[in-house]
């Protein structure tokens, strides 16, 4: 089947319309399946007055019922979303803007002086709707509720189309954010296509099947997304799951809080939470250590964590703690669902970094031959299928990711693997100095930019060190002015004022010589080297 998301998730609210939808928090406010599309129809219905067909909007909030409520209304009034970092300051969010089009920005009245500081500088940005939450708002805006108000069961008269595109922009390894152009048939394919990836069952083969599907009971997933919407994790899991006629739980705090995690599971029945590694499964687990049969988690068994490695000892601790959960490692991106999958349970065994290779993967030299199994060569993961078209405005990145091999054209991002005898895979990293730090992508000149423009730097080099806690942790080479001095404390502070948190450096190190080769680029290697040894002393 070739899916539209808009007409899947209405085939979902017809089939089971008093089915929960959304819910948010332990007690917050909840939308039943008929309400949800209600809701959407509203927003549709004012995007399909204001803006065109292919018309971009950006989606600027934490995770929220209005967030899953606007994707939805976008979709069906043929608009694309656009995810947009929460953490971004004003440079960075000018630049997305931008660069994806937009022409509308849902964001929430938290964001309200950094968007009244960006918006004449964004003069295709038509609209600014403002989602209340009991902030100081802007004049300017258009309020949320006022638009939605109680819903309409009116939907849009329009003819809509499988190849219709959703932007997830994604770090990369190009400096920039890119925007990933997903047509909806291919991600929803590459999602399962109403199957289920988990145990490997088939995408629906009809509208029949596909509503057969929705309409069982057992076969929804209350999905909790611990981590952002914004990101392709977090975005892709709830895509899937409303696709199968579940429901999406969010968290009421805007950063991770165990407790609170656990508190919600338990009072919303939730039975599947989307992480991204251990960055969110150490307190997860430690939670659940310090508080012994505190929370009925009877119903709850599925974890499924993608972006940064999952270790051992954290998936044994959780199953120890729950020995009925299912943990669901994937290894995949935004340019590519499904190069490869660990399954854990109570009865198996755990290994670093090795998983079963996904359909339609292969793993390819730099000159484009096939790696061996067994051969120990190392090559770069690839997907054929449903990938994404490329990059938005961005031809050169587009042909430097997306090749032609084998007379099929393949995804193929920059990760290192070795294929082993049994066709596993082992997971060595991504291959250019792109920064991995808990499932946030960093891309390390950005950083070194920032941190050059202080008085006392004379030169820096940004790498990733590896890091228990964030996968890799973000780390600062500096070499000062002669006769300048400068703290660690303040060079980090002086990043975290021109850039979003999680780009600060976790440490700064300070060399003595310049880390460049003679052509003048960056010792990326010589550099992170200097940055475990000063670790380790």
């Amino acid at each position: 089947m070739d899916w539209n998301l808009a007409d899947l998730f209405e085939l979902v609210a017809d089939t089971v319309p008093d089915r929960l939808a959304l819910a948010h928090g332990v007690d917050g406010p909840t939308r039943s399946w008929r309400e949800f599309d209600c809701n959407a129809n509203a927003l549709a219905a004012h995007l399909a007055r204001e803006h065109r067909p292919g018309d971009k909007l950006a989606l600027y909030a934490y995770n929220r019922p209005e967030f899953v409520e606007s994707l939805s209304g976008a979709l069906k009034a043929r608009l694309v979303p656009v995810n947009v970092n929460y953490r971004y300051r004003e440079e960075e969010l000018v630049y997305l803007l931008d660069n994806a089009d937009a022409t509308a920005v849902v964001y929430e009245a938290e964001f309200a002086d950094r968007v009244g500081k960006v918006r004449d500088r964004l003069p295709r940005v038509r609209e600014w709707i403002e989602i209340e939450d009991g902030g100081a708002g802007n004049g300017f805006a258009i309020p949320y509720r006022e638009i939605v108000g109680a819903g309409s069961d009116r939907r849009l008269d329009v003819r809509r189309s499988p190849t219709d595109l959703l932007f997830m922009y994604t770090g990369g390894t190009t400096g920039m954010p890119k925007g990933v152009m997903w047509e909806h048939r291919a991600l929803y394919a590459a999602l399962g296509g109403g199957g289920n990836a988990v145990i490997g069952e088939k995408a629906s083969e009809s509208v029949e099947q596909q509503r057969s599907r929705v309409a069982e009971p057992a076969r929804a997933q209350r999905l909790l997304p611990a981590c952002p919407l914004m990101h392709g994790t977090g975005l892709f899991t709830a895509i899937n799951a409303l696709g199968g006629g579940g429901a999406i739980v969010t968290l009421q705090g805007r950063s991770l809080d165990a407790e609170e995690l656990w508190s919600t599971v338990e009072a919303r029945g939730a039975n599947a939470t989307a992480i991204v590694g251990d960055a969110f499964a150490k307190p997860m687990l430690r939670a659940l250590q310090e508080n012994p049969r505190r929370w009925d988690l009877s119903k709850f068994f599925l974890v499924v964590s993608s972006g940064v490695i999952f270790s051992p000892q954290v998936k044994r601790g959780l199953l120890e703690q729950l020995p009925h959960l299912l943990l669901y490692d994937s290894f995949g991106s935004s340019e590519a669902v499904g190069f490869g999958t660990e399954l854990t349970t109570k009865d198996s065994s755990v290994q670093l970094a090795k998983f079963r290779i996904g359909p339609n993967c292969k793993v390819f030299a730099p000159d484009g031959r096939e790696v061996a199994p067994g051969s120990d060569e190392p090559g770069f993961i690839a997907r054929a299928g449903p990938i994404p078209l490329g990059y938005y405005k961005d031809e050169k990145k587009t042909a430097e990711t997306f090749k032609t091999y084998q007379g099929r054209r393949w995804s193929i991002p920059g990760d290192w693997c070795t294929v082993n005898s049994d066709g596993t895979l082992n997971l060595l990293g991504r291959g250019s100095v792109c920064i991995n730090t808990a499932g946030e992508k960093v891309y390390p000149e950005e950083i070194e930019e920032a941190l050059k423009t202080h008085a006392s730097v004379a030169d820096a080099i940004v790498v990733g060190v590896p890091d228990e806690k964030w996968g890799e942790a973000v780390t600062g080479v500096v070499l000062l002015e002669a006769g300048r001095r400068a703290s660690e404390e303040e060079l980090r502070r002086h990043v975290r004022e021109r850039l979003a948190g999680y780009k600060t450096p976790k440490r700064i190190v300070f060399a003595e010589v310049v880390l460049r080769a003679p052509n003048g680029k960056a010792d990326y290697k010589g550099a992170k080297r200097l940055a475990m040894e000063v670790r380790e002393a």
